[in-house]
């Protein structure tokens, strides 16, 4: 099982290959939504990649995505909690280390990337239901009312503010994460930052992202 990356003139898509090379139609028509709703290739990276650690676990359960359920969540989260990172770790807390049988060290998937690939199959299920291809109605990711989130409410602002009765919620499964406010560059880097932009396209990508809030990916997807 593999990720295909398909150039389409100014466009890149993916799909998610099974054992025998033939993309998953499931998967191939929520990438299709995504791009339509005008995800950025980053972020449809991440949801491909995710959903191939979820088509990987139901292989290895002897599952079909059908009869995925609510009890095997809990499996799922404990198959991502033995998943080696694909990439070197950079975090500032301990994180769980173990050794290959060729004895190199490697690293485990962080409480943030799998409550991210619970996002993401949360998404897929919410997609299915909506275009039909779910008959029970019901995401099997789970989700219960958190009224933790009410009593601090600048973490929880409705879409109609007050005149909405939309309540928060949280998935009934999911990894503990320690939130970290970002840390500020010194003002050495800052302005060894500014002297090295010898252009305006570059001040001007950087003044975007500092004051409209742009991510990298954003400001490189804009167009004339």
């Amino acid at each position: 099982m593999r990720v295909r990356r398909i150039q389409c003139e100014n466009d890149i898509l993916f799909e998610l290959l099974d054992e025998h090379e033939e993309p998953i139609a499931a998967i191939s028509g929520f990438m299709r939504h995504l791009h339509a709703r005008g995800c950025s290739p980053n972020t449809l990276a991440a949801y491909v990649y995710d959903l191939q650690h979820f088509m990987r676990f139901l292989k290895e359960q002897q599952l079909t995505y059908q009869e995925f359920s609510p009890a095997h969540s809990l499996a799922f989260l404990e198959y991502l909690s033995t998943l080696p990172s694909r990439k070197q770790a950079r975090r500032l807390g301990l994180v769980l280390s173990t050794k290959t049988r060729e004895g190199s060290s490697t690293t485990r998937l962080s409480p943030t990337t799998i409550n991210r690939i619970f996002a993401a199959v949360s998404s897929f299920y919410e997609y299915l239901i909506l275009s039909g291809q779910w008959t029970s109605y019901e995401n099997p990711i789970h989700k219960v009312d958190d009224p933790a989130l009410t009593r601090v409410s600048e973490r929880h602002r409705p879409f109609m503010g007050r005149a909405s009765h939309q309540r928060p919620i949280r998935r009934a499964v999911r990894v503990k994460t320690v939130q970290r406010l970002p840390r500020p560059m010194d003002d050495d880097l800052i302005d060894k930052l500014l002297t090295s932009l010898t252009c305006k396209r570059d001040k001007a990508m950087l003044l975007l992202m500092l004051h409209g809030g742009l991510r990298p990916g954003e400001v490189l997807s804009l167009s004339n």
